[in-house]
């Protein structure tokens, strides 16, 4: 594997849902952990709970706004300097759903800046010297979203794809690095995640919503198969293929020379 299971596991967004359950899956592998938060209570009692399991292991929480600049810059300073990190799991994202007719610019803007901003700072930050490492991971959570585009999710799917493109892209960058990077792709999974988001997750069949430790289950058995994508409920991975052929197949014709021919024809 590109990962040794020795170094510190630095999870984002870890006080609750998806964070919470990455941070006990990989202690349970080896991991030390640096877990990143805004709630000093929650990522205190997670930290607790970890090393009451795993006695062996050292939990250091960073209470964290990647929001402000001055949590951001704190996690990227340590993203930089700390040459005993070996994987990111940037976990950390707001959600929103709502016409953008109409929407609060502030929190569009916050939004952005946690989805994509945010982590696109501290994939740099890590990138570096994993690489010059020669071995560590960056995984990144997007959504299922970043595919299903609905009038009430422009915002929030438009961040998730973006983290969709960038983390596919960084993985052409690093593909001959030693540096594994995967792009986890949840549908709705149970969390907090809808607290406030502008749909209730009562609303949802039960059917369409995946718990967190299955999620994660799903997540890390994608990643120890080095799946550049894990869309985490998608039965038929040849699907996924198949559209990620048929995008690659307009590329040649992306960018030419001339209109294509439906924009000239008298």
């Amino acid at each position: 594997m590109a990962v040794n299971e020795t170094g510190i596991a630095v999870v984002t967004g870890a006080s609750t849902g998806l964070g919470a359950g990455y941070a006990k899956r990989l202690a349970a592998r080896g991991y030390d952990l640096l877990l990143v938060a805004r709630n000093k209570q929650r990522l205190a009692a997670l930290a607790a709970e970890i090393t009451a399991t795993h006695a062996d292991r050292k939990v250091e929480v960073l209470v964290a706004d990647l929001t402000e600049a001055a949590g951001l810059e704190a996690v990227e300073q340590r993203l930089a300097s700390d040459a005993s990190i070996e994987i990111l799991v940037n976990n950390a994202g707001g959600s929103l759903f709502g016409p953008v007719n109409g929407a609060d610019p502030a929190a569009l803007e916050n939004l952005v800046t946690l989805n994509v901003t945010s982590l696109s700072r501290l994939t740099a930050a890590v990138a570096a010297p994993l690489v010059a490492r020669g071995h560590g991971a960056i995984v990144n959570v997007a959504s299922a979203l970043a595919l299903n585009i609905m009038p009430v999710s422009a915002a929030y799917s438009g961040t998730k794809a973006y983290v969709l493109a960038f983390t596919q892209g960084l993985a052409q960058e690093l593909a001959d690095s030693g540096v594994q990077v995967q792009a986890v792709l949840p549908g709705a999974v149970r969390t907090e995640f809808w607290d406030g988001s502008g749909i209730e997750l009562s609303a949802l069949p039960d059917e369409w919503v995946m718990s967190v430790d299955d999620a994660v289950d799903a997540a890390l058995a994608g990643f120890d198969r080095h799946e550049p994508v894990s869309i985490l409920s998608l039965p038929e991975i040849g699907e996924w293929e198949s559209y990620d052929a048929a995008r690659q197949a307009l590329v040649p014709n992306l960018s030419r020379s001339t209109p294509a021919g439906r924009y000239t024809a008298a």
